[in-house]
């Protein structure tokens, strides 16, 4: 299995944490978005093998992203990002078809625990 993640997140400080953790942890992080837009665009031109999405974006936000990934890709796997309290908008990215879901602030342990279930 690949081990190729996609990051979208509009805080640029939050790409920079999970892409630290995920590289110390051999993953390889092919391609980072600031928005939801940008996140569907790095998708169809990466083919990552995990792409994982903030809820709060601007431009286009996680839910929509996940939407619009899940068109071009139904296979995708996706574990969406959400600050404490966004108990909605989880459930309606999980329905949009993300396969998990990790709060913020982030455990680093939950962090690698679900991408381990996603990719291995």
């Amino acid at each position: 299995m690949g081990n190729n993640i996609l990051i979208a997140d509009d805080a640029a400080f939050m790409r920079m944490k999970l892409s630290k953790l995920l590289s110390e942890n051999n993953y390889n992080v092919v391609a980072e978005a600031e928005n939801g837009k940008v996140a569907v665009e790095k998708h169809k031109e990466f083919k990552p093998d995990l792409t994982i999405v903030d809820i709060t974006m601007p431009v286009m936000d996680g839910i929509q992203a996940i939407t619009e990934i899940k068109k071009v890709d139904a296979n995708a796997k996706i574990i969406v990002c959400s600050a404490m309290g966004q108990q909605n908008m989880v459930i309606q990215a999980i329905k949009a078809g993300a396969k998990d879901y990790v709060l913020k602030p982030f455990q680093p342990a939950r962090v690698l625990g679900a991408v381990k279930k996603q990719i291995g």
